[in-house]
C-alpha cells in the first residue's frame, strides 16, 4: 500500500469550513459554522454588524484560531506553505490610502508581486503580470496616474488588480462597493463575475448591499453567529422570513397597518413591498 498522499481532486472544495466555533472576549462570535465553496464560485455573504462576517474572514486567513472545528483551503490549513499566495484579502480600508502617499497605479499593483522571498529584489521581470492585471480591471489609461487622483471605483479596481498581480486564486473582498456610485458598482460586479467565469477565480465577498449581491453572486450566505441561509439568490428570504430566522417577533401582532394609520394621521397606506426584486423586475 502506497504512503504517498492522495492527489487533490479537481472537484474538491476550494474552501471547506467544518463546524467551527470562534470566541472573542469570551463570547461565541461564530458557532457551528459550516460552509463549502468550490473553485469558480462567486459567493456573497451578508448579515448584520457584529454578526461574525469579519471574524470569519480572519479565521479563513488564519489570523484567528477556532475553538473547535476546522478550516481548510485546497485541503490544507490556512497558513500552510501550500496555501501561500493562493489567497488575496482586499479589506474595506485598502482603497483609502493616506493623502501623503504618492504611488502610481503601476507602482501600487506591483506591490502585489512582493512576498517574503523577494522583498528586497526587483520585480521588473514580472512587469507583464502587472500590465495584465491592470488591463483586466480596465485601468490601462490610468497606469501612470497618482492613485489619489482616481475615483473611488477606480481605486477599488486598482486594489483588486494588486491582488490579481499576485496570481491569487481566491479573492476575499470586504465591502468593496462602499463609496462607489451606481455605475462603478455595476461595472465592478460585472468584472468580478467575469473573473469567476473567464479566469476561474473563486470569490467570497462581504457586502451590506443585498440587492447588488442578489443580482450578481452565484450563492448568497446569511451569517449571524451561524449560517442561517445558504442558497441561490432568488431564494433569499423576505424581510418577514429573515426576521423569523433571526428570532425577531412581530411586536404589533400583525397590526402594522393599524398602527401606521394611527401614527401617520390616518388615511390609507399602501401595502408593503418586498425589498428583494421579483423575477419580473430582474
Amino acid at each position: 500500500m502506497s504512503d504517498l498522499p492522495a492527489p487533490h481532486h479537481v472537484d474538491a472544495p476550494f474552501l471547506k469550513i467544518e463546524n467551527i466555533t470562534v470566541r472573542r472576549n469570551r463570547t461565541n462570535v461564530l458557532k457551528d459554522v459550516n460552509l463549502t465553496i468550490r473553485r469558480g464560485e462567486f459567493v456573497g455573504m451578508v448579515g448584520p454588524n457584529g454578526g461574525g462576517k469579519s471574524t470569519l474572514v480572519q479565521t479563513i486567513l488564519g489570523l484567528l484560531k477556532c475553538q473547535s472545528g476546522r478550516v481548510s483551503i485546497l485541503g490544507q490549513a490556512p497558513l500552510s506553505k501550500g496555501v501561500f499566495g493562493k489567497v488575496a484579502w482586499v479589506s474595506q480600508a485598502a482603497a483609502h490610502l493616506p493623502k501623503n502617499v504618492r504611488l502610481t497605479v503601476r507602482e501600487l499593483v506591483s506591490l502585489g508581486l512582493l512576498s517574503h522571498t523577494n522583498w528586497f529584489l526587483p520585480v521588473l521581470s514580472s512587469s507583464h503580470k502587472v500590465s495584465e492585471a491592470i488591463q483586466l480591471v480596465g485601468l490601462e489609461d490610468c497606469i501612470d496616474m497618482d492613485v489619489n487622483r482616481l475615483s473611488g471605483g477606480q481605486r477599488q479596481r486598482a486594489i483588486i488588480a494588486k491582488a490579481l498581480a499576485s496570481e491569487a486564486e481566491f479573492l476575499l473582498l470586504d465591502e468593496p462597493l462602499v463609496g462607489m456610485d451606481r455605475a462603478s458598482r455595476s461595472s465592478l460586479l460585472k468584472l468580478l463575475d467575469g473573473f469567476c467565469h473567464d479566469q476561474n477565480k473563486t470569490i467570497l465577498m462581504i457586502s451590506h448591499d443585498v440587492a447588488a449581491m442578489r443580482q450578481t453572486a452565484h450563492r448568497l450566505v446569511y451569517l449571524e453567529e451561524t449560517i442561517r441561509f445558504d442558497g441561490p439568490p432568488p431564494n433569499f428570504p423576505s424581510l418577514e422570513e429573515l426576521a423569523s430566522l433571526r428570532g425577531i417577533e412581530d411586536v404589533h401582532g400583525g397590526h402594522h397597518y393599524d398602527h401606521a394609520a394611527e401614527h401617520c394621521g390616518g388615511g390609507e397606506h399602501p401595502s408593503p413591498q418586498s425589498v428583494w426584486p421579483t423575477k419580473e423586475e430582474e
